[in-house]
């Protein structure tokens, strides 16, 4: 587990404008578009702000706090491909895509291509990462940490494959079956994050038959249902990733 990120921050620097409250927004089923929108409003909001502030710090002034929002929604069938993707990672063609009721989406976050829809919990976290910890990397293992913490709330050991962002189930090397359960990518700005995490608790599975999931060819994807035997109420798992992730980011939840 990654360490407490309010050993990172001295007495001084929470006394310097750092805002550890999270609002948290659950949008229920959302257009992607509207979703990628809304987040870029965030972001451009919270950019803003950094902005001032260092505008005020030249004038000597105090600064503002840079608000932290988390995202909670469900999308309509749509695939997205980061900037690092590859097209054909879809194996879909716009007739294909009309046929199963999806979207398709090039977008800027890191990663190859995935899938989102009902059923699974789609988490975008537009924090200010100098509210917290300036360090990507370990805000994707503070990610994936609180879906781990989650699964084991269910009786489930996940984890990472070294080199893959994500958590997994039979993650251990010597595992014969490793299959994806929370994939992640993110873009950060002046610090300031936006995209995130699809967990994968109720969805149709069979949609991800019609990609490369993440590049990657020779694992497999699974759900919270699929190995549980059972569908789980997505608000239930809301409430745990919540509780995980405020104690991961040393961070009080509002809204």
């Amino acid at each position: 587990m990654p360490p407490a990120a309010a050993s990172s921050l001295t007495p001084a620097a929470r006394e310097a404008g750092q805002n550890r409250q999270i609002r948290v927004e659950k949008l229920g089923l959302t257009d992607y578009e509207a979703a990628w929108a809304y987040q870029e409003q965030l972001l451009a909001a919270a950019v803003a702000v950094k902005t001032r502030n260092r505008q005020a710090a030249e004038a000597g002034r105090l600064p503002e706090s840079t608000p932290n929002v988390l995202l909670l929604c469900q999308h309509p069938h749509v695939y997205t491909l980061g900037k690092s993707g590859k097209p054909e990672h879809l194996l879909l063609d716009d007739a294909g895509l009309a046929a199963h009721g999806a979207t398709y989406h090039r977008i800027n976050r890191g990663g190859d291509i995935t899938y989102h829809g009902p059923g699974q919990l789609v988490g975008y976290p537009i924090l200010d990462l100098d509210n917290f910890f300036t360090d990507i990397h370990r805000y994707l293992r503070v990610l994936e940490e609180a879906v781990i913490l989650t699964l084991a709330d269910y009786g489930l050991s996940a984890g990472r494959i070294p080199g893959l962002t994500g958590v997994w189930l039979g993650f251990e090397e010597a595992a014969t079956n490793p299959r994806k359960i929370c994939a992640m990518g993110v873009k950060c700005s002046r610090w300031v994050t936006m995209h995130g995490l699809a967990f994968n608790i109720n969805p149709d599975l069979s949609y991800f038959g019609h990609i490369v999931p993440c590049g990657i060819t020779d694992k497999a994807v699974t759900s919270l249902q699929q190995e549980l035997g059972r569908a789980v109420p997505l608000p239930e798992v809301e409430e745990k990733l919540l509780r995980h992730l405020a104690t991961l980011l040393d961070a009080t939840l509002i809204g």
